[in-house]
This record gives C-alpha cells, structure tokens and sequence, in this order.
C-alpha cells in the first residue's frame, strides 16, 4: 500500500493517476505544499511524495518513472530504443510546456510581490504556443505519444494542458485537444481528480 502526500490539485494528480492506471492500492494523505505534514517528508515543502515502506520519493516524474518500472506499467523497457523515445519526450515536456507552467505560476503568486515580473507571461505565452504545435508533431495521429501504448510522458503532457487552460495559456490544435479528451475520458483519470 502506497501513501501519497499531496493533493489532485496540483502535480499529486499525476501520482494518483498513475496508481489507478496501475490499479496499485494507495491512500491519500491530502497535505497542501509547504505544510508541516509535507515537510516531515519533503524538506523542500513540495508536493507529491510518495511513501514506500520505508522509502520516501519526491517529484513526480520521478515517482512515475519508479511506478512504472517497478510494476511494469505505463513505460518501456530500461535500457531499450522505446525507453529513450519515450524519454525524450518526457523531457520535452518537462522542459517545454512545464518548465514555462511554472515559471508563469512563479511570477503569478509563488515568489515574494517585489520578485514577481508579471510581464514575463506574455512572452512565456508566446513560447508555450510554440511547444503545443511541436507536441502536435510529436503526437502525430496516434493515441498517445508512443503509438499505441500509453506512458509515462501522456500523463504529464494532459496535466500541463489542463494547467495551460486554468491558467489561461494558448489553445491547444484540435488534434491536441482531442488527445486531452481522450486522455481525461479515461476512468483512472477520473477517479484520481476525484480523490480526497
């Protein structure tokens, strides 16, 4: 039995709904970042962390890439050419549309009012138009963004679209959208974002 620390409304999401696409039993201790719940675990504050036995991880990708290894689910191989392209998208979306997610959210209500340069989200939102048409490409006609097999990377990719339309970012193409669609359709994803 799994303990995840978090809440489904931030990058916990993605934990949560791993496990339940894993069908691997959990709780949820809802615990909002920088608590001191959090931070017996985590001394950064942040959220997910997941709780193993004895283990603790922290970051979600993380702890997705150690899910999915671990029950072999969701992920290629380690060690095979499927494992590096699903790598590197993992990676494009960590560095393209997350990275830009929370450089906005930073300067919107995360650092101190005299560090915050709100006129950085105009270009931020140029450059994530940019990463939605290159995760266009990289989606293709497939279902997901290895063909036919969900992954890791699909996870990440429908919960930095979702952050994009709460935060207001670019519209996705309605290829992307159609992904985003299908992806939220599914009922470990709605199980997750209902949980706690």
């Amino acid at each position: 039995m799994y303990t995840v620390v978090g809440t489904p409304k931030n990058r916990s999401l993605r934990v949560l709904w791993m496990l339940e696409e894993l069908r691997q039993p959990y709780t949820l201790s809802h615990a909002h970042a920088r608590s001191d719940e959090v931070k017996a675990h985590n001394p950064t504050g942040k959220v997910p962390v997941l709780l193993d036995g004895d283990a603790t991880l922290t970051d979600s990708t993380a702890i997705m890439t150690y899910l999915g290894d671990k029950h072999s689910g969701l992920t290629h191989p380690a060690g095979t050419p499927d494992r590096a392209r699903q790598d590197g998208h993992t990676q494009f979306v960590l560095d393209e549309m997350d990275a830009i997610l929370w450089t906005a959210a930073r300067h919107t209500f995360v650092l101190p009012e005299e560090h915050r340069v709100p006129e950085v989200k105009d270009s931020l939102k140029w450059e994530f138009q940019h990463s939605l048409d290159r995760l266009d490409t990289r989606l293709g006609g497939g279902p997901f963004l290895m063909g036919a097999q969900m992954t890791v990377p699909d996870i990440l990719a429908t919960h930095c679209l979702r952050w994009a339309r709460n935060a207001r970012f670019p519209e996705p193409s309605e290829n992307l959208r159609a992904y985003f669609d299908r992806l939220t359709d599914r009922a470990a994803f709605q199980r997750a974002s209902k949980v706690g």
